[in-house]
């Protein structure tokens, strides 16, 4: 719990001061955003606005999970290792579309197939490398079982050895790609996408230390009702590093936002919840826990899809924040009111988690 508590208060600190300090960097360098011509028109004082943020995120989750480390003289995990390579990778894609953006000045970074290669290249490394490890009780960061609260039966290692790999990699690829592009959609309002950063990994925090409570390992703990994720409590140490991070981004971030966090932050933010997803045994429970994110991913989709076979838009604009914007309402206000819905996600899903390992694995 110490490397936990170490962990957070690290990444916090170095955000919270880091920050500055890299705003002054990017505006030296002239690093800004840029704004769309066709989106609300209240965006176009934020033209200019440093961003490339994401940068920081990483940089003070990596300080803390590190340093808690050193401190409590404790060994990392595979698990958390991957689930950095994750973050740092998608980050990586993120870097080279938002460097794009600035050093071209236009809206278009990386074309969609490039920012999709680079995506499913560093989720195919992640896949395969998840099924390495094997712990000293032979599991893995990962499992070939789809998850909820824990593994359920839809075990793809039923396929085969080869087909059944084939079929997770391509799994894995979709959570992914699906986190880390509903992270990016989100961010589209000063704070929001951090705010619900920091609610999804708090989450994670209470799942690790509830899981490596209650794991397997355990003397006395009942299979079927026990978890069998093998680095539960670094996972949760990861989480805590990522959401003191976000935190002290937050406070640069939160209207009117000093920095953006750009691709560089958002796919990264995407990639770390996914890979906590995967490595937790929650795949399908991240559902609910970005319950925002799905939301808004689905108004584009909703959106594209309607403007194909009708010719008509059900929102004024997509992604969904922004049809409020255009409907009048206050930047902050929508913010606020999105944080409350990403809130109330997180609890449900964490009552639905809790709930679960009550009735003994039933759920």
């Amino acid at each position: 719990m110490r490397a936990v508590l170490v962990a957070s208060f690290i990444s916090l600190i170095v955000a919270l001061f880091g920050t500055p300090l890299y705003i002054k960097f990017l505006v030296r360098r002239g690093y800004g955003q840029f704004i769309r011509d066709d989106g609300p028109t209240t965006h176009h004082t934020k033209r200019g606005t440093p961003t490339m943020g994401g940068a920081v995120i990483i940089a003070a989750t990596l300080l803390g999970y590190f340093l808690a480390h050193f401190v409590t003289v404790t060994p990392v995990s595979p698990s958390a290792l991957l689930v950095i390579f994750l973050m740092c990778g998608l980050g990586l894609v993120g870097w080279g579309d938002d460097f794009i953006k600035i050093t071209k000045a236009r809206s278009l970074g990386l074309r969609s197939w490039q920012k999709l290669a680079g995506q499913l290249l560093i989720g195919t490394i992640f896949a395969v490398l998840a099924l390495q490890f094997p712990s000293p009780s032979g599991d893995r960061p990962a499992s070939m079982a789809i998850s909820f609260v824990r593994d359920t039966s839809l075990d793809f290692g039923l396929l085969g050895p080869i087909l059944g790999t084939i079929v997770f990699v391509l799994w894995i690829n979709l959570m992914i790609a699906g986190t880390s592009n509903g992270v990016n959609l989100t961010d589209g309002l000063d704070g929001l996408a951090t705010g619900a950063s920091v609610a999804v990994s708090a989450a994670y925090i209470l799942i690790g230390i509830w899981q490596f409570q209650q794991g397997c390992s355990s003397p006395g703990r009942i299979v079927g009702q026990c978890y069998t994720t093998p680095h539960a409590h670094d996972l949760a140490i990861f989480a805590a590093a990522l959401m003191g991070a976000c935190v002290g981004f937050l406070w640069w971030n939160a209207s009117p936002a000093k920095i953006f966090m750009g691709d560089t932050g958002s796919l990264a933010l995407g990639g770390a919840l996914a890979g906590l997803a995967i490595t937790t045994r929650t795949q399908l429970l991240i559902v609910i826990l970005g319950g925002l994110f799905v939301i808004i991913t689905m108004s584009v989709i909703i959106q594209v899809a309607s403007f194909k076979m009708t010719g008509k838009r059900v929102f004024r604009m997509a992604p969904l924040q922004h049809h409020f914007e255009l409907k009048g309402w206050n930047e902050v206000t929508i913010v606020i009111r999105f944080w409350i819905i990403a809130g109330g996600c997180v609890g449900v899903g964490l009552a639905l988690f809790y709930a679960e390992s009550m009735v003994g694995g039933a759920l």
